[in-house]
């Protein structure tokens, strides 16, 4: 006798590799596990101004590089303006034209889709920096403040936090007044910390908020510690990094460089989306190297989309048939007739469908207890059967059109040939065990044809066996296991239920 081992392994890792695909998928895709569900995303509409002097001008944009945001898409326009975007550690949009006069307006715009990835994370530990050199009016108030904040400290961390409390006190001293008068917070701040030699480098961000124009960048500095980059708005006394917060600029470069241009600025306006999140999914694969091992059925044409999407509801119904026939133990006439009586019902919706499937089966078992007394070969009779079953399916058809029922329309996605099979195996049936044999395997492949279309119309499963072709390989894996079942059906049980009273 053989193990059984090889088997349950075998079995157990195709569960497995089901489960951790379907669960790869929804975290690096960020694929939806249920259908309609809804994402945010943010417009941000960055205008550039300045004013041309009759000369050549060049205009260089900074451009949003930021792990907490997937940059969905992008676009800019300029009338008259060459554009080339600059990839790389710096992402940058340049326009530029040979003369600019007058007033100036650039535009770029860009939807971003918020990733959840606050944290920030150094790709290596960066240089130690060069200490400030303080100019002589500053330099003593600088250095007693900076002993004095060094010495409460721990870490880069707790003396940055220190640092930002002395800087924002209320109740400044003498030497911070003194520092305040000739530097902003922000760049204080920085300057305290590169004197001890702190790792750390001014980003500039903008907070979301929906509906908002004619918005700036705000300064904030990133702090290193073990690792990572800590966020520390000076102005407003906060460590950390709210949800709402884009980190336009995060490598110390300029913002907006102009040439040939002067009274440069640029403005920000933003609003806030709601979006369908497996839309966002499919166009932010749609938007990376189409030659990465992506296996997702979203990359064919739109008419092969439509083909799988009724392909892969097979094993649904597959799996239904097996639990049906092999646990339950329900007849059916054809092993997997249902599974296609079920795909079309889909098509014509479950009540046409029974109907229509009645209506022709009943119509055909008439035709064919005729040729059944005409002696003809099989071939030959199942043929004729094919041709009458297409012609009860046309003569339905023009009925239904006729009386305004545009859902009798519906009843040509019935699979013909199947019909006809079933007809001739429904009227062998009822020749050698009589009508209660047909009306038991007819009725009991109606049953079966019926919970396969709920199961495989149901939205959620419809989402899982598209976008999750992980979940086959458990479907697989469920069919190996039934398919190694040899005890009793349940409706095998009611036939020893006398031998039980006995005892």
């Amino acid at each position: 006798m053989h193990s059984r081992k090889p088997f349950f392994i075998f079995v157990a890792l195709l569960f497995i590799s089901g489960i951790t695909a379907s669960i790869y998928r929804s975290v690096e895709h960020n694929v939806p596990f249920f259908p309609g569900e809804q994402v945010q995303s943010w417009s941000v509409e960055a205008k550039v101004m300045f004013n041309g002097t009759n000369k050549p001008a060049e205009a260089s944009l900074s451009l949003p590089q930021d792990p907490a945001f997937d940059v969905l898409a992008e676009n800019a326009t300029s009338a008259g303006y060459g554009l080339n975007i600059s990839e790389g550690d710096d992402r940058r949009a340049v326009w530029s034209i040979r003369e600019a006069s007058g007033s100036q307006s650039l535009y770029y715009r860009v939807t971003l889709v918020p990733t959840g990835q606050l944290t920030v994370y150094a790709d290596e530990e960066p240089v130690t920096p060069e200490p400030y050199l303080w100019q002589v009016t500053e330099r003593g108030a600088a250095e007693q403040i900076i002993n004095q904040v060094w010495e409460r400290s721990a870490s880069n961390i707790s003396y940055a936090q220190q640092l930002m409390d002395v800087i924002n006190d209320s109740n400044q001293s003498q030497n911070m007044a003194l520092l305040l008068s000739v530097n902003s917070r922000t760049q204080l701040f920085l300057q305290m910390l590169q004197s001890k030699g702190v790792a750390a480098k001014q980003v500039s961000g903008l907070v979301l908020e929906d509906q908002r124009r004619r918005q700036q960048l705000n300064p904030y500095v990133q702090v290193y510690q073990d690792g990572e980059w800590v966020l520390f708005d000076v102005e407003n006394n906060k460590q950390g990094r709210p949800e709402n917060l884009v980190l336009w600029q995060r490598n110390g470069m300029s913002v907006l460089d102009v040439i040939g241009g002067s009274n440069s600025q640029v403005n920000f306006s933003m609003l806030q989306e709601t979006r369908s999140a497996l839309a966002t999914s499919i166009d932010m694969m749609m938007n990376t190297d189409s030659d990465s091992w992506d296996f997702s059925l979203y990359q064919l044409p739109l008419e092969e989309q439509s083909t799988f999407k009724g392909i892969l509801l097979i094993p649904i119904g597959v799996l239904v048939v097996v639990f049906l026939r092999v646990i339950i133990g329900i007849k059916t006439s054809g092993t997997f007739m249902p599974v296609l009586i079920a795909l079309a019902f889909i098509q014509t919706t479950l009540l046409t469908g029974l109907i229509g499937f009645l209506l022709i089966v009943a119509f055909g078992l008439m035709i064919r207890s005729y040729l059944s007394q005409l002696n003809l070969l099989l071939i030959s009779r199942i043929s004729a059967v094919i041709i009458v079953v297409i012609f009860i399916i046309g003569l339905f058809t023009l009925i239904s059109y006729k009386l305004g029922l545009s859902e009798g329309l519906t009843i040509t996605f019935f699979p013909m040939i199947i019909l006809a099979w079933t007809i001739e195996r429904m009227s062998i049936l009822w020749e050698e065990e009589g009508p209660k044999s047909v009306f038991m395997s007819g009725g009991g492949s109606l049953f079966v044809a019926t919970l396969a279309y709920l199961a495989m119309s149901n939205s959620w499963i419809q989402h899982w066996v598209f976008n999750f072709l992980g979940i086959h390989l458990v479907i697989l894996a469920m069919v190996l296991v039934m398919g190694q079942y040899t005890g009793y059906r349940l409706t095998e049980l009611k036939r020893f239920k006398p031998l039980a009273e006995e005892k």
